[in-house]
């Protein structure tokens, strides 16, 4: 997906959209999360900013693609919806650009939630994810652990084994729980019950966060008018 020569006129820095994708969901926790996310990116860019979802509420991708753009998946990790469903939703319209998904940059960021937390030298660390049916996303989960220093990765969903097994496997250490999720949630809420004694908030709208999706928008635009 690059600049095609009917966008020419239009491809220039200025015009050119980011839409931050993300998954969708009815909690309106999750959309407070969006739009802070997405009210600090444009007050950091001098473009025009636009939110879509993946699925679940609108507007979608499709909806919004309307231009030469950089779609940004606000994504942990590279599942389904970021390899199969908003790549079908952009389609084959010219002058777009898919960056990489949020994924291993939001590292940075989950570890200050868990120094926030009040986490301590020598406790055990474990990784607590969605889960997903999609072995890349759960690689991408075991890489963020690595790079995170934790013990063990646990899931609230979909993959195995659950966070609570995790943890009372490492009962006899104190435990915290850095959460690789994105807003707060059922997911989320889910982990208070987990028997951890330290639980790290939701990555939520973290300025590392922000300046890590404002290097993926750069780095598309780059090649965006490279090519135009």
């Amino acid at each position: 997906m690059h600049c095609g020569e009917t966008w020419l006129p239009a491809c220039d820095g200025a015009r050119v959209k980011l839409v931050l994708a993300f998954h969708g969901t009815r909690d309106p926790r999750g959309i407070a999360v969006c739009s802070e996310i997405a009210s600090l990116v444009r007050s950091s860019v001098d473009v025009p900013v636009e939110v879509a979802y993946a699925d679940v509420v609108q507007p979608d991708v499709r909806s919004v693609v309307d231009g030469p753009c950089v779609v940004v998946p606000v994504f942990l990790a590279a599942g389904y919806h970021v390899r199969v469903d908003i790549p079908a939703q952009i389609g084959r319209r010219p002058g777009v650009v898919l960056t990489s998904p949020l994924g291993l940059d939001a590292v940075p960021a989950v570890r200050d939630r868990l120094r926030e937390a009040g986490v301590r030298r020598g406790d055990a660390v474990v990784l607590a994810a969605a889960g997903s049916s999609d072995s890349r996303a759960l690689a991408t989960v075991r890489a963020a652990a690595a790079l995170i220093g934790a013990s063990a990765v646990g899931y609230v969903a979909t993959a195995t084994p659950r966070v609570p097994d995790v943890v009372a496997g490492l009962r006899g250490r104190r435990v915290a729980v850095a959460s690789w999720l994105l807003a707060p949630g059922a997911f989320h809420g889910s982990l208070a019950e987990c028997g951890a004694d330290v639980v790290s908030e939701p990555v939520g709208a973290h300025p590392l966060v922000v300046d890590a999706l404002l290097r993926k928008y750069y780095e598309g635009r780059a090649g965006l008018l490279r090519t135009a």
